[in-house]
């Protein structure tokens, strides 16, 4: 399943830096291009054209590179790149949907990961890096991490978004901070239950003795951004709770 998720993801990065050197499809495995793929095979050093999707799909290979050399190999057999295109993919390649995007719905889980540095969830406005070996890593665009990726090595990102459609829910941790009392606890998780989200991990501070407030620290699960802030208002609405926010990296910051 994993190796089909990467193929698929392989797949569709090459198409996409294809599309970017002027060249609308890929290859068809046919006897005209058989080969112009043999040749590229021998450039990249793959077995096959399978793995050498799957390595692009887990960031073995960079798609630019390889649609590099395939477009050379194209040429030589009269496929010209269509400047009308190229211009266009490379105009929108900045913006944060584009045509050549890879759309996200939850349902890619072998070949995607949504790591703990900043878990993105749908709704933020998100980067794609692919990673040595890692497949994609998406990052929200104000994580730390992800920016200092993006500085150092920004030939690994590529275009990322939600689909409309999202399949599974996503993890976000919420600091809530609360007057200590009886009850307390349970009113909090009561709110987040209110809200339809499900509490996957709970941490409370140590409590000290005589302390007027605590933090807890929760990882809800939620559909998005708009289901997370629902979340977040109705626990504000709750009695002895002072402040709720998400946590985001390595800093806290509000969902609006």
């Amino acid at each position: 399943m994993a190796h089909a998720e990467s193929l698929t993801l392989g797949e569709k990065l090459l198409a996409q830096a294809l599309r970017a050197e002027g060249i609308e499809h890929l290859p068809a495995l046919d006897a005209a291009h058989q080969s112009t793929w043999d040749r590229l095979l021998r450039f990249t050093g793959s077995r096959n054209r399978d793995e050498l999707l799957i390595d692009i799909g887990l960031g073995k290979r960079v798609a630019s590179i390889v649609a590099k050399r395939l477009t050379v190999l194209l040429a030589e057999l009269g496929e010209k790149p269509d400047a009308l295109l190229m211009s266009k993919e490379r105009f929108t390649a900045h913006e944060t949907v584009s045509q050549g995007s890879v759309v996200l719905d939850g349902s890619q889980n072998a070949s995607v990961k949504y790591p703990q540095c900043c878990h993105p969830i749908p709704g933020d406005a998100i980067i794609g890096y692919l990673g040595r070996g890692e497949g994609l890593v998406v990052h929200t665009e104000s994580c730390a991490v992800g920016q200092r990726l993006l500085h150092k090595d920004r030939e690994r990102f590529i275009g990322v978004e939600w689909s409309e459609e999202i399949v599974r829910s996503f993890e976000a941790p919420v600091l809530v901070t609360v007057s200590n009392g009886k009850g307390v606890l349970a009113r909090v998780a009561a709110a987040i239950a209110q809200a339809e989200a499900d509490i996957t991990l709970v941490n409370m501070v140590d409590e000290v003795s005589g302390q007027d407030a605590i933090d807890l620290r929760f990882v809800v699960s939620v559909r998005d951004l708009a289901h997370l802030d629902s979340v977040l208002k109705n626990l504000r609405r709750t009695p002895s709770v002072t402040q709720a926010r998400r946590v985001i990296s390595t800093r806290h910051a509000e969902a609006d």
